[in-house]
């Protein structure tokens, strides 16, 4: 046990790491080329097309096909050593393979995602030098899961790490020697050695986490050599058990195609594409930190539950835990949005688009948070293929939606989009719960709901809490203290984060909230613990 706590230690304070220094990138990227610039939504647009095609690649060949094909080959006698060679030299092909024709077609994917014509060239300029990544982060993920499947897991979490250094490194790099957005920004001021140290800068970063983690492969045994030998292989199975989750990705990734579309169409000068990733990574914090590391804890005692058919056990843990993510995402959505403006001020001076974005996603935290929790209690009882219809759902109401956020006027089409997101997460979170009912005949829902209307309403009340010290401090207008500067907004964010905590804590507790004492005690137990070994 002691081995597996070391472990999980090392996984989360690498995670923790290179979230930090993706925020210390995304920062520098922002001032680099600003946050609505004529840079901006053609450098966002060519970076998510290859992390589009990288995530069906992931989850489509790697997860589904090749990584379980690994795991298997690594509990032999020799480690698999000879298949996994011809695995990884397959999936190197297919990574190479897919980069060179999507760098190939770069201007019509460009088209594709819908950069207007006068910012295509620079776009398409910049997916010449991003289309690579796919290769790159292809090999990443297969050569990391080759390592976890040898019980080598800290390789796979900290090479990230080495990712955000060399982009940071180059940013900085970029800065000194171009400026910053206030230098300006259009098609023609962009040289070619200015595009290539900022799109391929980023690409370096990312074959640099690649490419180290061969080092890794020695200190467990493995050597790696070529081998075109692929006769044998038989993937043909693991490729169609997993067919409902790889058509499940394909209906996000079309989904997702056409927010950018809407997003990019407001056109120069507006928020689109490049606001909304920054706004989303942002969101996730919250979810990767909490709902993620929940369920990571819960899944496997759920899949246990489920294999043993022990079905109360498994209604009991996942009660527990949907009612452990609210208790944190619940406070976590009302600071961010109270905040929104204050954070959006730390990235950029254009602080009201991004703010407004980020409060358009926050609205679907909770529910999103939520859809990923039911998600994995299906996947514990071995079926993918529900998850696939109340997804399917998700789709068709976010399609319909950014379609007629076409509509809206362009200085609010990007929140827009992003509304329609979170209402759809809304609607996903309904049905998975419904369905997820229907499947275990209940799951716990009126210990839920009597939780969930508790948190609500004390998220409610420090919302109006720290919305009122947010007005004492000077409000969000231009010229406030609050968003006077980077170091004015963390200061007003932490004070107005701090007065939420306090009143969202004593409403729980005025409220008499069962999950209060619960959610805490680890905290306590462990701030207990480190107290007592100092003394």
């Amino acid at each position: 046990m002691a081995s597996v706590g070391r472990a999980s230690a090392m996984l989360a304070s690498g995670t923790l790491v290179s979230r930090l220094l993706g925020f210390a990138k995304a920062w520098l990227l922002v001032q680099a080329i600003g946050a609505v610039s004529f840079a901006a939504n053609a450098y966002a647009t060519a970076t998510t097309i290859p992390n589009s095609l990288y995530a069906i690649i992931a989850q489509g060949i790697l997860n589904a096909v090749l990584v379980p094909q690994i795991v298997r080959a690594s509990v032999n006698p020799d480690g698999g050593r000879a298949y996994i060679n011809k695995l990884v030299t397959l999936g190197m092909v297919i990574f190479a393979s897919i980069a060179l024709v999507a760098t190939f077609l770069a201007p019509a994917l460009i088209a594709l995602f819908g950069v207007p014509l006068e910012q295509r060239g620079l776009a398409t300029a910049f997916a010449y030098w991003s289309l690579p990544q796919i290769f790159f982060l292809g090999l990443y993920t297969l050569l990391g899961e080759v390592l976890n499947a040898r019980k080598s897991f800290g390789p796979f979490t900290w090479a990230p790490v080495v990712n955000n250094i060399v982009a940071i490194v180059l940013l900085i790099a970029f800065i000194l020697a171009f400026g910053t957005a206030s230098r300006g920004g259009h098609g023609t001021e962009w040289s070619f050695w200015m595009i290539a140290l900022l799109a391929g800068g980023a690409t370096l970063g990312i074959a640099v986490q690649a490419l180290v983690l061969f080092v890794f492969w020695r200190r467990v045994g493995l050597t790696f050599r070529f081998d075109f030998g692929w006769r044998g292989v038989n993937l043909g199975t693991a490729g169609k058990a997993a067919g409902w989750t790889f058509a499940m990705l394909i209906a996000t990734q079309l989904a997702g195609l056409i927010e950018v579309n809407v997003s990019n169409s407001a056109g120069p000068g507006y928020a689109g594409s490049f606001v909304m990733q920054n706004a989303w990574l942002i969101f996730m914090l919250p979810h990767g930190i909490i709902a993620v590391s929940i369920v990571t804890a819960f899944y496997t005692r759920m899949a246990e539950h489920a294999h043993r058919g022990a079905v109360n056990s498994f209604r009991q843990d996942f009660s527990s835990a949907a009612r452990s993510i609210m208790l944190f995402i619940v406070f976590s959505s009302a600071a961010l949005i109270v905040t929104a403006y204050p954070i959006a001020r730390v990235f950029t001076g254009d602080f009201q688009a991004l703010g407004l974005v980020l409060i358009a996603y926050l609205i679907g935290l909770v529910p999103f948070s939520l859809v990923f929790m039911a998600q994995r209690a299906f996947y514990s009882l071995g079926d993918t293929r529900t998850p696939f219809f109340f997804t399917l759902a998700q789709v068709v109401v976010i399609v319909i939606g950014v379609l007629i956020c076409f509509a809206v006027p362009p200085s609010v089409r990007a929140a827009a989009v992003a509304l329609v997101v979170s209402l759809a997460s809304l609607l996903q979170a309904i049905l998975a719960f419904w369905l997820l009912r229907r499947r275990t005949g209940g799951v716990d829902g009126t210990r839920i709901f009597a939780s969930l209307w508790r948190f609500l309403v004390a998220g409610v009340a420090a919302m109006i809490a720290g919305a009122g010290f947010l007005v004492i401090l000077g409000g969000v207008s231009p010229g406030a203290f609050p968003v006077s500067n980077p170091i004015a907004a963390i200061v007003s964010t932490a004070i107005v984060g701090a007065v939420m905590l306090v009143v969202y804590l004593g409403f729980l507790g005025i409220l008499r909230s069962d999950d209060l004492e619960a959610g805490l005690a680890p905290v306590l137990e462990r701030a207990a613990g480190r107290f007592s070994a100092r003394r």
